[in-house]
């Protein structure tokens, strides 16, 4: 990993990406949505066609050479995601196809299998739906209770005595996010997760919007499962990674049967494969696990540490000229708690729908997300407000493309007649 140099040459990764050389509405594309999928560089989207053009088979099961160089690179994506988050094997990596899926799979197998009723889940009110609607389901399926750890609107960060209360209320469950999509709070997931344990609760991280922009620690964490999706770190859609410890993943019960994730089967039994594959059933997305091992290679390649300092940076120079701006609001972390929030901004122009911002922004080829962003409890009932305007960035956006979007925000406040 090069963290050596203090600051990205955007210009030059740019060059790797080969969207970001077209256009949109005429004009050439500034790229704002990371948060919701990011953009692949060149080398994510050749690892794809190369599998197609060069060795495609199936893995695990052929012992002719294409077939054998296929699983070869599939499983040494999983080397490279284990050591990306400080996992201890591959053992410990399931590849499903994003988030919302490995946070699902744990809702019906650990949390299925081991929750009662009367038992407590613990989130926030910052969660994505992915982490929410789980553990919804899973209430109403066992009666069991599920609870919320409340956010200050203020600051965009949890509350302590809530936090607290409700940490120490015995959860069995606190399933909590590392980084909010819309406010772009950073959760001292670890402290979380000692006070959890110490409560006796399993602990759940939502990683999406961490594990591609900061350095991540499963052990330090001491988290028993993370999720995350490759298509927010630069690889393709479809695949994803649940990470859980392997005592927890060996005691647990698979529920999808078939293919890679059998040892034997008889009649009128069966027994599992071995971890990870027992999580596995039927044929995985082998060109998206081996693209995503080379989208941690990119990552690596750049320095992740290096990524992080430069969305501080960015995000610091976004909220110095938005504050510059009259009739507009913006939610999370002020500028003097950069460190405990993530290359994301949320906003709001007073009197103009976020749908109409995006738009005129579309219009002046830039690409930003309007709306809940999927967390509906934390915009419409914490916030107050039916959506908002989100920037997000990545390690190909440089300060130019900010100050386009504030030209973009002029735009808006001229068409409306806002001062």
């Amino acid at each position: 990993m090069d963290d050596t140099k203090t600051s990205l040459d955007v210009e030059a990764i740019k060059k790797d990406f080969p969207i970001l050389s077209t256009k949109m509405s005429g004009k050439p594309l500034v790229y704002l949505d990371s948060a919701a999928t990011s953009q692949k560089p060149m080398q994510v989207i050749d690892a794809i066609t190369e599998y197609y053009k060069k060795y495609n088979a199936n893995i695990h099961r052929g012992i002719y050479e294409i077939a054998e160089e296929a699983t070869e690179k599939y499983e040494e994506s999983k080397s490279k995601i284990a050591k990306m988050i400080g996992a201890e094997s591959t053992e410990n990596i399931i590849y499903v196809r994003n988030t919302t899926e490995a946070l699902n799979l744990i809702a019906l197998t650990w949390a299925e299998q081991n929750i009662s009723e009367g038992d407590v889940i613990l989130i926030s009110e910052m969660e994505h739906h992915s982490n929410i609607v789980p553990w919804l389901l899973l209430s109403k399926r066992k009666k069991a209770k599920l609870e919320y750890i409340k956010v200050d609107r203020d600051t965009g960060l949890l509350n302590d005595e809530s936090a607290k209360e409700k940490l120490e209320n015995k959860p069995k469950l606190v399933s909590i996010t590392y980084a909010s999509n819309v406010l772009g709070t950073i959760n001292d997931v670890k402290k979380i997760s000692e006070t959890a344990h110490k409560n006796g609760a399993m602990v759940v991280v939502d990683a999406a919007q961490a594990v591609p922009h900061m350095k991540v620690d499963v052990k330090g964490i001491d988290c028993d499962f993370m999720a995350f999706s490759g298509h927010k770190m630069l690889g393709p859609t479809g695949i994803g990674v649940l990470y859980g410890k392997k005592d927890i993943l060996s005691a647990t019960e698979p529920i999808m049967g078939g293919g890679d994730m059998i040892r034997s089967v008889s009649r009128y039994s069966c027994t599992w494969n071995d971890l990870p594959w027992k999580f596995e059933a039927g044929t995985s997305n082998i060109e998206g696990g081996i693209a995503l091992g080379v989208a941690a290679d990119y990552l690596n390649k750049i320095g992740i540490n290096k990524i992080r300092s430069h969305e501080i940076e960015l995000t610091g120079y976004a909220l110095d000229r938005l504050s510059e701006q009259e009739n507009v609001t913006v939610y999370g972390p002020g500028k003097n708690n950069l460190r405990s929030r993530a290359g994301v901004v949320s906003f709001s122009i007073n009197g103009v729908h976020p749908h109409d911002v995006a738009s005129i922004f579309n219009s002046e080829g830039i690409a930003i997300r309007a709306g809940h962003h999927c967390a509906m409890p934390l915009v419409t009932e914490v916030l107050g407000e039916p959506a908002v305007s989100r920037m997000s960035f990545y390690l190909y956006n440089s300060k130019e493309d900010v100050d386009k979007a504030m030209a973009a925000i002029e735009k808006v406040k001229q068409i409306f007649k806002i001062k």
